[in-house]
């Protein structure tokens, strides 16, 4: 007598198969129940930790089919203990890495920075993202004279400008030359602090807050001198600050979010 098999569910409604991937440190899934996306940053008996952009982190166990990879479902199994060095899922800014990618062809649009501190800290942690999307950072040396550079430079549709300024509050000299300055074409955004040194979290730094200077000194000396560090250098006093910034996650989010908005101010179609 023919044996039947007691499973009567349509082939169509049973469950389809779906890839097993290890959880290997960097490797970036969503969990759909909660909708919280990060990188897998610890993979134990039963269980996987995920880091999302924020330095948040979830404790999610390991279920079949338990997780988006780039929006297909996916089981995490744990990785073998022969994994090889891993590749960073994401870049210092936080955003997704792109595997191989070449640097495109410098766009007409750039950004500008008030000085070389502040280009080489954009540079820094958003570097992989600029070379990407083909975004050339400059700096001016102050912004003074940004009317006449932002006239010379003559923003269009095809070649937008961006600019970073320091200590960008109401009724500021900044404040008065961004108004001037900007157009459709051209986005003046900024930071509160007087200078770029202070967008860094003090906590990075290994400070408990940046000291207040009096009004007339120079910024910089006077921080140096109140911290005890050498202000007859503030150069290297800088690449010690540069050093310690490994992240978005060291900066203030005053000015991550100034940068974004110049990066995705200059990348439009």
């Amino acid at each position: 007598m023919r044996q039947y098999s007691a499973d009567l569910t349509p082939p169509w409604k049973k469950p389809q198969p779906v890839p097993e991937v290890p959880a290997d440190p960097g490797l970036v899934v969503e969990e759909p129940g909660t909708g919280f996306c990060g990188a897998v940053i610890r993979c134990e008996a039963g269980t996987v930790t995920l880091e999302d952009r924020f330095g948040k982190h979830r404790v999610f166990p390991l279920e079949p089919r338990g997780f988006l990879l780039e929006g297909r479902v996916v089981t995490l199994v744990r990785p073998s203990s022969s994994t090889g060095p891993v590749r960073p899922s994401r870049t210092a800014s936080g955003s997704v890495a792109v595997p191989g990618a070449r640097a495109r062809v410098a766009r007409a649009g750039r950004i500008y920075v008030e000085g070389r501190h502040d280009a080489e800290l954009v540079e820094k942690v958003w570097g992989d993202d600029l070379r990407v999307e083909g975004v050339v950072v400059e700096y001016l040396g102050g912004v003074d004279d940004l009317p006449s550079i932002v006239a010379d430079f003559a923003p269009g549709p095809d070649a937008r400008l961006g600019v970073l300024v320091d200590h960008l509050v109401p009724g500021s000299k900044e404040w008065r030359i961004a108004e001037a300055v900007t157009s459709e074409h051209a986005l003046v955004v900024g930071h509160p602090y007087i200078d770029i040194w202070e967008a860094v979290k003090p906590s990075s730094v290994g400070i408990d807050a940046w000291p207040r200077v009096p009004h007339g000194q120079d910024w910089k000396t006077g921080v140096c001198r109140a911290l005890g560090w050498p202000p007859e250098n503030t150069g290297a006093v800088w690449q010690a600050i540069l050093a310690r910034v490994g992240s978005y996650k060291d900066l203030e989010p005053e000015l991550l979010g100034s940068v974004e908005r110049l990066i995705d101010h200059v990348t439009v179609s």
